[in-house]
């Protein structure tokens, strides 16, 4: 009896284990499965899948204006006037530094990677002698003025896609002018353009040749104004006491 007992109990612990195995896999089973559907539901409450949903989440507030990344670039020609002509050279001398491996200034200077840029400024573009150009930087055309020369520092590959010119550009535009104001210097002399700021803090360049130009007409005007003047006007015979 005590062997047969012993058998029985052996047995009944193993099924014991087994439904216990059972029980646990079924609440695996059971959990995965629960946790599967709610996946499913939410997706289909939520239009997860719904291929008509917007590119961007969320709720548009009609009237709302996007903020600015930051204050508006200055012009080249407020750029050229924020200090004294002698002072901006003088900046653009220390940041020609940046230049100088690949280009000489002086004038009769030999052409190096890049061109000799003496006389540059206001010159016709790629007119260098000696010096083998890009094709697409040939068709340019044109003369280094101030806008076109703050362009090129700027971004030259993005200026002129093709240039040989592999340096990457100057980020600010202050930079840019004391440069370009340096290269004037050396062997040209294009005139600065001044710039007048309004009220609001805007301004516009005036070109210094149209701004010493006479109004047509006015010339005209203030000849016969002075010729009127002697014609029909009597001389005094005494300017003293106008007699």
């Amino acid at each position: 009896m005590t062997q047969d007992n012993s058998s029985q109990d052996s047995a009944a612990g193993q099924n014991g284990g087994g439904d216990l195995f059972n029980t646990a896999a079924g609440w695996v089973l059971f959990a995965a499965g629960l946790g599967l559907g709610l996946s499913i539901l939410s997706g289909k409450y939520f239009h997860g899948d719904d291929p008509q949903r917007p590119e961007k989440l969320g709720y548009v507030i009609e009237g709302a204006v996007e903020e600015s990344s930051g204050p508006a670039e200055m012009s080249m020609a407020e750029a050229l006037n924020t200090m004294p002509a002698a002072e901006l050279i003088a900046a653009g001398e220390k940041a020609y530094s940046k230049c100088q491996s690949c280009h000489t200034i002086d004038a009769g200077g030999a052409n190096g990677i890049g061109p000799n840029l003496a006389g540059v400024m206001g010159g016709p573009v790629a007119a260098k002698g000696g010096f083998a150009y890009s094709a697409e930087l040939k068709a340019l055309g044109g003369t280094w003025d101030w806008d076109k020369m703050n362009t090129w520092l700027k971004n030259p590959k993005g200026y002129v896609p093709g240039t040989k010119m592999s340096f990457a550009g100057l980020s600010k535009v202050e930079d840019r002018a004391a440069i370009a104001a340096y290269l004037n210097s050396k062997g040209a002399n294009l005139p600065i353009p001044s710039f007048v700021a309004d009220a609001a803090g805007e301004g516009t360049a005036v070109d210094p040749a149209a701004a010493a130009a006479p109004v047509e007409g006015e010339e005209a005007s203030a000849a016969e104004s002075a010729g009127g003047a002697s014609a029909d006007q009597p001389v005094p015979s005494n300017p003293g006491t106008g007699r």
